[in-house]
């Protein structure tokens, strides 16, 4: 087995291990943070930028704060003097030792931003420059193509959605684990669909809403593990011009989770079926997607606004038995290391 599929495995004791140590601290965070700030930026590289892009999501949801993705280049290379009082910056690194986004962290403090810090490394570099610093408890990563850390990511951002807005419990996070570990039976079911998909070159991932970081994150882990060309898209998006590209058997995924998306995404799937597409939908155990080729069922009645952590987890194991059908060693993928430093 790979060091990647041991990996996305370890993830529910992960994620207990991310909620019980920083639960407290998302407490103190609460008292601390309430209405202290008017605009929260993210800033982060690769995996984590796709954490961001749900985080982003979610935290404009639950706050009604205005949430903005960081341009790093405005800072490491044109020096930008923006105005950051009253504004939260927080840094999402696997490592903390990205050198753009510490950066980035260190010019936002100096221009009166709060900052904060969500990483895997308590004694990294970004955890020593900003304010405040959240601990993904995810142990060491061995493999190339981050599982354990994006997720538990997600699990430090449902944990700052509570202490800034009064929309989720700390209750209701602590279920995660419980709803990951029940996600990781769907691996044999996996095992046996990805045959299906060896000779694949070229995909589109497609979501909306709360999932629509999946699309980002699994079409990554396609590209690194698999050598797919995987372009990513809202389902509003791809019809904006990227259907056109769609041919007999071009192949699709898509998330498909309860609530507010799935119609939108239904009739995305149906429009697919007309023009002959390979759809995969990851979705409900009683959703309706006859239109779809092949269906992933995620278990259990899950609010949409907690989906996006088991619902990547379908994704990751699909990349992680796909790239091994295909004979790719997952955890050594060409020209990528764990640590990838830009400024």
């Amino acid at each position: 087995m790979s060091k990647m599929m041991d990996e996305i495995l370890e993830q529910p004791q992960a994620l207990e291990r991310t909620f019980r140590a920083e639960r407290k601290h998302a407490e103190e965070f609460r008292r601390l943070a309430r209405g202290k700030f008017r605009l929260i930026m993210l800033v982060a590289r690769g995996t984590s930028d796709n954490a961001a892009v749900f985080g982003r999501y979610l935290l404009e949801l639950t706050t009604g704060i205005p949430v903005s993705l960081a341009a790093p280049s405005l800072h490491t290379l044109y020096h930008a003097k923006l105005d950051l009082r009253d504004a939260l910056v927080i840094g999402i690194s696997q490592s903390g030792i990205g050198t753009d986004i510490n950066m980035v962290l260190e010019s936002a403090r100096r221009h009166g931003a709060y900052t904060v810090g969500l990483t895997n490394e308590a004694r990294s570099p970004m955890a020593a420059v900003v304010n405040d610093v959240f601990l993904v408890r995810a142990g060491r990563q061995k493999s190339v193509a981050a599982t354990k850390t994006y997720t538990g990511q997600l699990m430090l951002f449902y944990l700052i959605a509570f202490a800034l807005s009064d929309q989720l419990t700390l209750s209701a996070i602590g279920e995660i684990p419980g709803r990951a570990r029940e996600t990781l039976n769907l691996a044999g079911e996996i095992g046996g669909l990805v045959e299906r998909y060896r000779f694949m070159r070229q995909c589109a991932v497609v979501a909306r809403g709360l999932n629509y970081a999946n699309a980002f994150e699994l079409s990554l882990k396609l590209m690194e593990t698999c050598y797919i060309v995987a372009e990513r898209f809202s389902s509003a998006d791809f019809l904006h011009g990227p259907i056109a590209m769609v041919e007999q058997n071009f192949p699709v995924l898509l998330f498909m989770p309860p609530g507010r998306t799935f119609k939108d995404t239904g009739r995305l799937v149906r429009r697919l079926h007309a023009l002959g597409a390979e759809t995969l939908a990851i979705t409900t155990p009683d959703a309706k997607v006859p239109a779809a080729t092949r269906v992933i069922r995620v278990p259990g009645a899950i609010p949409e606004i907690f989906t996006p952590i088991p619902y990547i987890i379908p994704g990751q194991i699909f990349a992680a038995q796909l790239a091994e059908v295909k004979g790719i060693d997952p955890d050594h993928p060409r020209s990528l290391r764990i640590v990838t430093r830009t400024v």
